[in-house]
């Protein structure tokens, strides 16, 4: 099982729907509106939040798949559907939940004009129908990954994230942007990538058996996703409150300028992500060494390719928002994307001891550090908000990635791995913030500390990137020199 491939298929269908974002964000402004579209963002964390109630049965899922590398079509078949039946039933439940929640948030908390109001409402059914397909979604993604089917996974993905981007704005093209209209769009994508995931693991996972519930299989489903779904229901909420909070107490026009480069900002995941989901079904059958040295390798590699792309986008954020956005809502946006760029690229780094614990057999040791985390979250959020206004949300969530990442790391081995080496990235970061900051933009002082910053950057990343990444690379760049000189000749 090659995780560089595998890192590989999910970079590239991560990468794709993120493309397909930048062009399409725009475009929804523009079609729907500002405060529709704060709505819409907020009905889109809504949604990723009650996926909670698959009940930690994707990453379960594969866990137990991945543990059965070398079981039966029978053992594998029972663990996928004893899994897709629980699912299907909390999806419902969730539903329920959800339809609740949402309907009390919209009609006494989120400020946002009447009309509006009573359109958002009587959306809120089709967002309570949406839960049991993300749900589901989860568990038929988890178990193909459990199978090492990283490129079917990926495919059916970008198909269907590509599907939710465009449905929804043809819709408000042909027929104004109405919400229900909008949200019925989007569900109808995400309709097409569960069939096809259905279809593939039906024959892939179940290999055609007959549904079967097991018990046993669905108490150990169960007593591993428990953590992980107190996980889902911990860890979003750390994320996602910055945005309710925004919307309390600023407005919908707020909720909009933060949604835009948080957006941006969230896809530095992307690449850990790869990494972590590729590394994850190896981590199982693996022994105590072997996950630190891939643990070490993970950061150091992430460190590496992360470094120089990040430092880049602070500097460029600015300019790249007037240009995306207007200088409108450009300007009002670009500092606190530059903060959670940082703040992301922190958080990057906790996927990897996140992941070693889920692997380890330890999901709820995940649960006990947010736990720990929330209330002093809550109040380090309020404080940032009052005094540094929209931009105190990016420092809030820098400091929590930092304490996350140390107090998982000290729980899933006992040390704060390569503390030093991310000082060291950390450090150049922060002179890119500073630099983008400087207000002599474009002076020859500024192109000079510009260029010693990504020079210190690129060396720091070239010589902390593992040696057998360097050989690879090397090799790479030899052959395709080689190819070159050939077809010159």
């Amino acid at each position: 099982m090659s995780i560089g491939r595998h890192t590989a298929y999910n970079l590239v269908g991560s990468a794709i729907p993120l493309l397909l974002a930048l062009a399409t964000v725009p475009v929804y402004i523009k079609l729907v509106g500002q405060d529709r579209y704060g709505v819409l963002a907020i009905a889109w964390v809504l949604l990723g939040y009650f996926g909670m109630f698959d009940l930690g049965l994707g990453r379960a899922t594969t866990y137990q798949i991945a543990a059965l590398k070398d079981g039966t079509d029978e053992e594998r078949a029972s663990v996928y559907w004893s899994a897709v039946i629980i699912n299907l039933g909390m999806g419902i439940v969730g539903g329920a939940v959800l339809w609740l929640c949402s309907h009390y948030f919209f009609s006494y908390l989120f400020k946002v004009d009447g009309a509006l109001r009573e359109e958002v409402l009587s959306s809120v059914w089709l967002l309570a129908f949406a839960v049991p397909i993300a749900t589901l979604t989860g568990v038929l993604s988890g178990a193909l990954m459990g199978r090492g089917e990283f490129l079917w996974t990926n495919m059916i993905s970008v198909t269907s994230t590509s599907l939710f981007q465009i449905f929804p704005l043809v819709v408000a093209w042909l027929f104004g942007p109405n919400l229900s209209w909008l949200l019925l769009a989007a569900i109808s994508a995400r309709l097409v990538a569960i069939v096809a995931l259905w279809l593939h693991c039906y024959y892939a996972v179940a290999k055609r058996l007959a549904p079967r519930f097991d018990r046993s299989k669905a108490r150990e489903l169960l007593g591993y996703g428990g953590w992980v779904a107190l996980t889902s229901l911990v860890a979003p909420a750390l994320v996602m409150v910055d945005r309710f909070s925004i919307g309390a107490v600023i407005g919908a026009a707020a909720v909009a300028i933060y949604t835009i480069p948080y957006q941006l900002a969230q896809r530095v995941s992307i690449v850990p992500g790869a990494l972590v989901s590729a590394l994850f079904p190896r981590l199982p059958s693996a022994s105590p060494a072997e996950r630190d040295a891939l643990s070490v390798r993970a950061i150091e590699t992430l460190a590496s390719a992360l470094g120089a792309p990040i430092l880049v986008a602070i500097l460029l954020l600015h300019p790249f928002l007037n240009l995306w956005v207007g200088p409108t809502l450009g300007d009002q946006a670009a500092v606190t994307g530059q903060l959670l760029l940082f703040g992301f690229w922190i958080n990057g780094f906790a996927i990897v001891p996140y992941s070693r614990l889920q692997a380890s057999g330890r999901p709820d040791m995940v649960v006990k550090v947010y736990a720990f985390e929330i209330p002093v979250y809550l109040a380090l959020l309020y404080y940032c908000m009052k005094h540094f206004g929209l931009p105190g949300c990016g420092i809030a969530l820098i400091l929590r990635n930092i304490a996350d990442y140390c107090l998982l790391s000290y729980v899933a081995s006992g040390v704060i791995r390569s503390p030093g080496l991310l000082l060291s990235y950390a450090a150049l970061l922060c002179a890119g913030l500073a630099l983008a900051a400087w207000a002599a933009y474009y002076s020859l002082v500024w192109w000079a500390a510009v260029f010693v910053t990504l020079a210190a950057m690129t060396i720091l990343s070239w010589v902390k990137l593992p040696v057998e990444l360097k050989q690879l690379l090397s090799k790479s760049w030899t052959t395709w020199t080689a190819r070159r000189v050939r077809q010159a000749e």
